[in-house]
């Protein structure tokens, strides 16, 4: 990994989040998955929810600039990734999985069991990537989880083709 810190997300650099959301989206235009490109990213108040909540990290390149970030919720007493975005100019130098492992890290210190989230099954990027960071496929859903796949199912997206994955 290049030089980057991972440390709670500032109030100032939301915004930049928000464009980091919406520009990571190109990966998913790359493989024919337009209508998730083009789904805006989480309102400028649900960031500052995360941020004011201590629930959302950012990766911060050599001159502090945010070159990523994870978003974090409190799901069935486990810490739940509910999004994780990486530039696309500062993809594949594993700060995704820092980001990842600082949630891992912080959940621990709260004496949380597990990480959680859920993903696209068969996108490379999601859940063969999670699944090499250690992260399971679950069989069965805690109720928190089950309102996710219905939220999820309610913006559009297939519950076929999601996976929940946990790594403890």
């Amino acid at each position: 990994m290049t030089d980057t810190t991972i440390r709670l997300a500032r109030a100032d650099e939301l915004p930049l989040l928000r464009s980091i959301e919406k520009a990571a989206g190109v990966l998913f235009r790359e493989i024919g998955m337009a209508d998730v490109a083009d789904h805006p990213p989480p309102s400028l108040e649900a960031f500052e929810a995360y941020q004011r909540a201590g629930l959302a990290w950012t990766a911060a390149d050599a001159s502090d600039l945010a070159v990523g970030f994870v978003l974090v919720k409190l799901v069935d007493g486990c810490a739940h990734i509910e999004q994780v975005s990486v530039h696309p100019a500062h993809g594949r130098q594993g700060i995704g999985r820092s980001l990842i492992d600082e949630v891992g890290r912080w959940a621990a210190e709260q004496g949380l069991p597990a990480l959680t989230l859920s993903t696209f099954r068969n996108v490379a990027f999601n859940g063969p990537y999670y699944a090499r960071l250690g992260f399971r496929e679950l069989a069965e859903l805690t109720p928190g989880l089950v309102e996710i796949q219905r939220q999820e199912a309610a913006m559009g997206l297939d519950p076929a083709e999601r996976v929940f994955m946990r790594r403890e």
